[in-house]
């Protein structure tokens, strides 16, 4: 590693030491849940409601995606895709629970059960849960070998490029406890990067795997295209210009307004406006009779 000046180090006079060793009270507001090991902190079984697909979720970017898919695979006719989504508050640390680690052994949303199979099927990343279901029920994952293969790439683009959106650019415009123009800068440009990737795709494309909206759309959506409409980060919208992306809007819009796609961005939803808010869903008719609004009026 090169030696650099403490004094020019955030905070000042910070020397990297030769061993890390955890500080309880970093890591600003996510202090009381980071951690340096994995494994549960407590015995908490998980809910099972009365549907094979049991789902542990917040409406997350992640989260999103795997809602998404399940509600446009309902709007497509799969009836068997029917679920319960449990909700998951990962702010008090359910994800921790023993249950919850016995379906994902990493502790992060979303997390699918399906009960289907002869013995229970555990699903885990939320890109693996989507091709599960798109292979399960035979939808939104092209069968042709061109489409399939493109929608598979952009898929795993996503996975691996989304975090640098997220736990980089997220992370240090919204949510570190200062404000860091290293940081910043740096995650910023690739953000922008990775807009103009998906920009100058999406001007010969309808949807990321060509003609067919898939599950690459529904991976990518939650998190880039949300970029294009001031409905990410806030500021980040004005910040990176993300409405300059003509191509990458104008596949937000299209996508934004197909009926699976606002019921998805629902479940699981404890912020925002509270029409907006399906905490748990458990029926159909949920969306019509137990949104947040309705329940506090009941």
């Amino acid at each position: 590693m090169t030696e650099k000046s403490p004094e020019n180090n955030l905070p000042a006079g910070y020397e990297v030491p030769k061993v890390w060793t955890w500080d309880k009270g970093n890591g600003g507001q996510f202090a009381s849940i980071n951690r340096p090991i994995a494994g549960p902190t407590a015995e908490k079984e998980l809910p099972v409601g009365k549907h094979p697909l049991q789902l542990y979720s917040l409406a997350t970017p992640n989260g999103q995606k795997v809602t998404i898919l399940l509600e446009e695979l309902l709007e497509a006719g799969h009836k068997d895709a029917d679920y319960d989504a449990w909700l998951i508050k990962i702010g008090d640390g359910d994800q921790f629970g023993s249950g919850f680690v016995g379906v994902n052994p990493n502790s992060k949303i979303p997390a699918l059960m399906d009960h289907s199979t002869p013995e229970p099927t555990r699903v885990f990343e939320s890109g693996s849960i989507l091709v599960y279901l798109a292979e399960k029920f035979g939808a939104f994952l092209p069968k042709d070998h061109k489409g399939r293969t493109e929608a598979m790439n952009w898929l795993f683009w996503q996975m691996g490029s989304a975090p640098f959106l997220g736990g980089g650019f997220g992370h240090f415009f919204a949510y570190a406890p200062m404000h860091i123009k290293y940081a910043i800068d740096r995650y910023a440009m690739e953000v922008k990067r990775q807009m103009d990737v998906l920009d100058r795709h999406l001007a010969d494309n309808r949807f990321m795997a060509g003609s067919e909206y898939s599950i690459a759309d529904m991976a990518i959506w939650p998190w880039y295209g949300k970029i294009t409409i001031d409905q990410s980060y806030p500021r980040a919208t004005e910040f990176l210009e993300g409405r300059s992306y003509k191509h990458v809007l104008r596949w937000t819009e299209e996508i934004g307004v197909r009926p699976a796609v606002k019921r998805g961005q629902m479940v699981n939803r404890t912020s925002g406006e509270l029409s907006g808010q399906l905490h748990e869903r458990h029926d159909a008719s949920d969306f019509e009779t137990k949104t947040e609004d309705k329940l506090q009026k009941s």
